[in-house]
């Protein structure tokens, strides 16, 4: 049984394997309530996997210790095995999906893992990690659904309260609910009165479905930027801890987790992945009651892509009406575009790209398309240029 005593427990093992990860009062985030963050993107390997697979394998016997460790991951656990068993003298072997990112297979290995690249998917990953734990006699480090695993996550919750007792609510992102499991039972048991709620992502909402039909639900496929909540099925054990101390989970869409990454860009000047941010996400877009309260928002990790990165900027630049593209029917005749950079400068726009082409079949003879990308400051702005091209004479296509 996950107890308080055992997450207090873990909280004292785990001094000396993880990193401090202070609060931060987060100014410009939200409107309606007074958000702070647990910057977890900030913790060692950039995420808090580190926690519970510290945890797990402090309490491996002796013989279990002397026969190393196996882990699946495309990821933030497989760093967080790596770095806990390096620290711990102990052999760790990571099974990585073949199509893993460069940078967290090289970064896995830099913890002292040896690593399998298995072809395929996790789902393969998984399977292969099975197969040599049977085969070699490894204890195997479940990423989530693990008593002891959850109870390293639940520290979390701990050194929230210490440092913030006056807290009204608390929201994590939900994949497989490890996280929000350990973080719900520590704060539920602390007081009662403090809200958790659990954030999905709209294409993997495994435990929202699971909690809704009140039994396990494994879904046929799952599809998120946030790959680090991409899980299709929750665990038996983080089911039940859902089930029990979490108040409400809600779900988010890539568009809204690619502008709540943009903003902590921007306003805080921290990198989260999309896991991180989608507790953010859900404030911002005003999914919870939370409106006058005191929220914390556990920032989960940081290990996003570099090479997604500059997609998942461009994405939150268009959802917060900061990017815009104009389709401007024009006559083909000299002068228009000069009349419509004239308007966008004139408004206070900033023109990106170009594009112009005759019109084709089925339009006027004499027609012309300009496709044009500018750089505005909110919708409010773009739909000043846009009334202003109309008023003009323009048609807006």
């Amino acid at each position: 049984m996950l107890t308080l005593d055992r997450i207090y427990h873990a909280s004292y093992v785990l001094k000396d394997v993880i990193r401090q990860t202070h609060i931060v009062k987060a100014e410009g985030l939200a409107d309606n309530c007074h958000v702070y963050l647990k910057p977890e993107n900030l913790q060692i390997t950039g995420s808090f996997k580190v926690r519970g697979s510290g945890y797990k394998i402090s309490q491996l016997s002796d013989e279990e210790k002397e026969r190393g460790v196996i882990a699946c991951s495309a990821g933030n656990h497989a760093q967080g095995v790596a770095l806990a068993a390096t620290k711990y003298g102990i052999k760790s072997l990571i099974c990585l999906p073949d199509g893993a990112p460069i940078s967290k297979v090289e970064a896995t290995k830099s913890y002292g893992a040896e690593v399998c690249m298995v072809p395929g998917v996790y789902d393969d990953a998984y399977n292969k990690a099975l197969s040599l734990r049977d085969e070699k006699n490894y204890t195997f480090i479940h990423p989530f659904d693990d008593e002891n695993v959850i109870a390293g996550q639940g520290t979390i919750g701990i050194e929230i309260l210490n440092e913030m007792p006056d807290v009204d609510a608390v929201i994590c992102a939900i994949g497989g609910g490890g996280l929000i499991s350990g973080v719900a039972c520590a704060i539920k048991n602390l007081n009662p009165n403090i809200k958790v709620y659990g954030v999905q992502a709209e294409g993997a909402p495994s435990m929202a479905e699971s909690i809704k039909q009140g039994k396990i639900v494994s879904l046929d496929k799952v599809s998120t930027i946030a790959d680090g909540i991409q899980v299709k099925e929750p665990g038996e054990h983080t089911f039940e801890y859902v089930r029990k101390y979490v108040d409400e989970i809600v779900t988010v869409s890539d568009d809204e987790i690619a502008s709540a990454i943009l903003k902590l860009i921007e306003t805080q000047k921290m990198i989260a992945e999309g896991a991180g941010a989608a507790p953010l996400a859900a404030v911002m877009y005003n999914k919870l009651p939370i409106e006058g309260k005191k929220v914390v928002c556990v920032v989960s990790g940081g290990n996003i892509d570099v090479t997604i990165l500059n997609r998942v900027i461009k994405r939150g630049l268009i959802m917060s009406g900061r990017q815009q593209t104009l389709c401007i029917e024009l006559q083909d005749k000299p002068g228009q575009l000069v009349a419509v950079s004239k308007i966008i400068a004139e408004s206070g726009g900033n023109v990106i790209s170009v594009h112009h082409e005759r019109a084709g079949e089925g339009t006027d003879v004499t027609a012309a398309y300009l496709r044009i990308v500018i750089e505005t400051r909110n919708f409010d702005h773009v739909k000043v240029i846009s009334d202003s091209l109309k008023a003009a004479g323009f048609k807006l296509v």
